[in-house]
Parts: C-alpha cells; sequence; structure tokens
C-alpha cells in the first residue's frame, strides 16, 4: 500500500530545496501547487519558502532563494526537486540539510531523481523507494540499502515520499494535499491546474496513453459513463456491452489507456466518491456504500481500509475536525 498516513487538516510551512543542478520543472510543480491556494479553499494554506545556499541556475532560469539551507530542520515539509546529473553527488550541504530536517521530524519528499539526494541522506535505506523510470537500475546499484521500486508513480512511507519524474511529480504533490486537507480540496487544487484530481501511487509509470487523448477514442465516452453511474451495481460486460466490444477487447482497451482494468479502475472511482462523501454530508457508511455501488457498509469498510489504509468513520473524523493541529510542533516552522 502507498498511502502513509491518515492526513491532517490545515497548513503548514513548506521548503523548496534548491541547489545548482535541479531540474526546473519538479520545482515549478511544487510551488505551484504548494503556493497558491484555489479561489474556493478557505482553510489555511501552506507557507512557501525557496531554501538554498546561494543564487542559483535551475535549467536556464537563474534564482534567488528565500532562505538558506539552514531553515530545512524548522519546515513542516520539505520539497527536494528533480536532481539533473545523476552521475554527479548532490551537494554535502544539501545533503547534510535534508537529513537534518528529516531528523527534526519533517515530512521529507522527492520528486523525480530528487530521490537520489534522500538516498545519499540515507532516508531510503530499508525504505521502499521510487523514482523516473530510466534511474531506477542507477539508484538500486547506488544503493543497495534501498528497495527501489520502477513501476509506481510514487511511494508514501509516511514521513519519508518519493515520486517518479515529471506529471508523477504533481501526483505525490496532489496527493500531499489529500493527506493534508482531504479529498475535495485536492481536487480543487487540481481543477484550477486543470489535471485529474487523482492518480494512485501504485499505477505504473509508464502507460503508452494515460488519458483518452481525442474524441473518437474508444473510452472517451465510457469513462463519464461510468461515473455517473456508480451507485449502480456495473460489471465488465455492462461496460463491454456500453462500449459496443468484448470483455477482451475492453480490458486491452483499459490497460493501454489507464494501465489497470476496468474493474479496478471501477473501485477507484467508487472510493474516491466515498472520500467525497464521507468529507462533505452526514450520510452514514451505509448510506454512502448504496451512493457509491458497494452494496454494504462491510464490503465498502473493506475495499475503503484497504485502499487508503483507515476505516471510513476514522477517515470521516479526521477531515471533519478542523480543530485537530495540522503539523508537528505547532508554531515551530516559523521559528528561528
Amino acid at each position: 500500500m502507498d498511502t502513509g498516513g491518515t492526513g491532517r487538516t490545515g497548513g503548514g510551512t513548506v521548503a523548496l530545496a534548491v541547489t545548482e543542478g535541479m531540474l526546473h520543472f519538479e520545482l515549478s510543480v511544487a510551488h505551484e501547487v504548494f503556493g497558491f491556494a484555489p479561489v474556493d479553499v478557505t482553510v489555511p494554506w501552506y507557507e512557501v519558502s525557496v531554501c538554498g545556499t546561494e543564487a542559483v541556475r535551475v535549467g536556464r532560469f537563474r534564482l534567488e532563494p528565500d532562505e538558506g539551507l539552514d531553515r530545512l530542520p524548522y519546515a513542516d515539509l520539505v520539497i527536494v526537486p528533480g536532481w539533473a546529473d545523476v552521475d554527479v553527488a548532490p551537494p554535502a550541504d544539501l545533503v547534510d540539510a535534508v537529513r537534518a530536517a528529516h531528523e527534526a521530524g519533517a515530512r521529507v519528499a522527492s520528486l523525480c531523481t530528487g530521490a537520489f539526494v534522500l538516498a545519499a541522506a540515507g532516508l531510503l535505506d530499508g525504505r521502499r523507494a521510487t523514482t523516473h523510470w530510466a534511474h531506477t537500475d542507477v539508484l538500486a546499484a547506488r544503493h543497495p540499502a534501498v528497495e527501489v521500486d520502477p513501476d509506481v508513480l510514487y511511494v508514501d512511507n509516511g514521513t519519508v515520499l518519493t515520486s517518479a519524474g515529471k506529471a508523477a511529480a504533481l501526483d505525490l504533490c496532489l496527493h500531499l494535499v489529500r493527506l493534508d486537507h482531504g479529498s475535495s480540496v485536492a481536487n480543487s487544487v487540481a481543477r484550477r491546474l486543470v489535471v485529474p484530481p487523482h492518480r494512485a501511487g501504485g499505477q505504473a509509470q509508464f502507460v503508452a496513453a494515460p488519458v483518452p487523448d481525442r474524441d473518437d477514442h474508444p473510452l472517451s465516452a465510457l469513462l463519464p459513463w461510468i461515473v455517473d453511474r456508480l451507485d449502480r451495481p456495473l460489471t465488465v460486460e455492462d461496460l463491454a456491452r456500453q462500449a459496443r466490444m468484448s470483455s477482451r477487447h475492453l480490458g486491452r482497451h483499459f490497460r493501454t489507456a489507464t494501465g489497470t482494468s476496468p474493474l479496478q479502475w471501477l473501485l477507484t472511482q467508487r472510493i474516491r466518491r466515498a472520500q467525497e462523501l464521507l468529507e462533505t454530508t452526514d450520510r452514514s457508511v451505509e448510506a454512502i456504500a448504496e451512493a457509491t455501488g458497494m452494496g454494504t457498509a462491510a464490503t465498502l469498510r473493506r475495499h475503503f481500509n484497504r485502499a487508503i489504509g483507515v476505516p471510513p468513520d476514522s477517515y470521516r473524523r479526521t477531515f471533519r475536525h478542523t480543530a485537530r493541529p495540522a503539523f508537528r510542533g505547532g508554531d515551530a516552522g516559523r521559528s528561528s
């Protein structure tokens, strides 16, 4: 299972660690997600700072950090963007600062090849981790104590998180927002960015066509048809009949377009709908089970616990209890 926490509510301090040799796309993704609250969200948002030792060149851009790397141990969440050249050892001051932040209690997340920085800091030893698929072999060879998984979008170990490349970096950032604020807020961020609201961390990194990209794709009409009928007991045969193709042919299209089977995709949509209903309504678990096509509360609890890591009732308490402190140490992230 790739989810590692029951969630938090509220904002917190986020430090983006930058040095010469970072990739600008992953840095920009993190700043876009954590640096700007959606207009329809009223919960306390994140306080973001870019931390580095000096002005650095990030890709084609020159960047002036807000703070030094010595601020990392005071952050609630530290993001390490992609590292451009994995054959070059990351700077010792960056590695030391990331290690110190984790020892101080911060969550530390790497995007793409930022995993090499976390591995150099020893944060991935004995843990499952991922990075861009083109560099997983190098990471595994260089750091044999790390359990490298080349086939997933991201891995959540609770206080240490890693993602694959590019779009998967965005998936991990949205996952963190979902843990902190719930799926409704994460969906609002995704809507602002015009991206899919959720791809599970265990989804394959490389999919030939991640989403149907044209109106005449065999699944372009089927997927919204399914989402509109999540309260119904749909079978693969029902989906195949609606798509006017055989069940086997449908399965092949689903694997190509989504990286998973029709029933697994359907179950993921049911769980997502259950999350939203638990967060935004007072419906009973029995009523939500019926509304999401799960049939019974026992079935919903079993699938929900397996997918999310906590029972529905615990999930609701977490995301409906606004008085809960958001991060470790209260205002520790803002102390000097």
